[in-house]
């Protein structure tokens, strides 16, 4: 079930240095947002604060409130490990486990949940890849190799992973960028049937790609080199590309910098 995400005065900090600041905004479920912004304003950070992702960066701290419907993440006495089960992540460069086949890739998640029966992996491993769009492509090839895969083949087996654990939330840091515009296609594609079953926020710096996958835009921004990224405006994404609210927004949206 896809759950909603109420960020509150949210900074987030390497050792001394605050990469963001003061950042609230609201995320909707079943929906699509896409965080766009020049390069060192702080999209990446700010999504991996969103499944405690950024503390596993040595310094990595966090200040303020992430709720999903109406849990804050970072209370106290919130297992990290459930919030990442909760809130899925794929990352700019796909990551398949390469000594595991496609098979075992999908399952490695569920046998860390204590899932075994093999009935149980079996329909749970196809139903993934099937949610991914690889079930015709892979089928017949499951005990190979998941790094034998093409590029973007290795992209959808890593959301087929994201999602055989039934997250309520699934982040995107750049899914496209390694990818040839086949491939990114194909993601493009998948994220808008996804998001009927889970809250979706991806990373992208391409912004068609924002325009075309996104009900929502946030833009990010930073003061100068070494002040920490702030979020500008967030908006429906028609609103954002047509008629922003911001200056520096329209600036970055129409190419005068960035």
């Amino acid at each position: 079930m896809a759950k909603r995400i109420d960020v509150s005065g949210l900074s987030a900090y390497y050792t001394a240095h605050k990469a963001i600041d003061d950042i609230s905004m609201t995320i909707e479920p079943g929906s699509v947002t896409a965080f766009i912004g020049p390069s060192g304003c702080g999209k990446s950070t700010f999504l991996r604060t969103l499944n405690r992702m950024h503390e596993v960066t040595p310094g990595g701290r966090v200040e303020g409130k992430v709720l999903l419907d109406d849990e804050n993440l970072y209370g106290s006495g919130v297992d990290p490990v459930t919030v990442r089960r909760t809130v899925g992540m794929v990352f700019q460069r796909p990551n398949p486990f390469p000594t595991m086949s496609i098979y075992d890739n999908v399952a490695a998640g569920l046998k860390l949940n204590g899932i075994r029966k093999k009935g149980e992996l079996d329909s749970i491993v196809e139903k993934s890849l099937k949610g991914a769009n690889l079930w015709n492509e892979v089928k017949d090839r499951l005990n190979k190799p998941g790094s034998g895969l093409s590029g973007g083949q290795q992209q959808r087996l890593c959301i087929a992973r994201a999602i055989a654990v039934e997250p309520e939330v699934l982040l995107m840091d750049e899914p496209c960028s390694a990818l040839d515009p086949i491939s990114t296609l194909a993601i493009e594609d998948l994220i808008g049937e996804l998001k009927d079953r889970f809250t979706i926020v991806i990373v992208t710096h391409n912004m068609q790609q924002a325009a075309r996958v996104s009900d929502r835009t946030a833009f990010f921004n930073l003061a100068a080199v070494g002040q920490p990224g702030k979020l500008i405006e967030i908006d429906d994404t028609e609103r954002i590309f047509s008629n922003p609210s911001v200056q520096a927004t329209e600036d970055y949206i129409s190419g005068r910098f960035g």
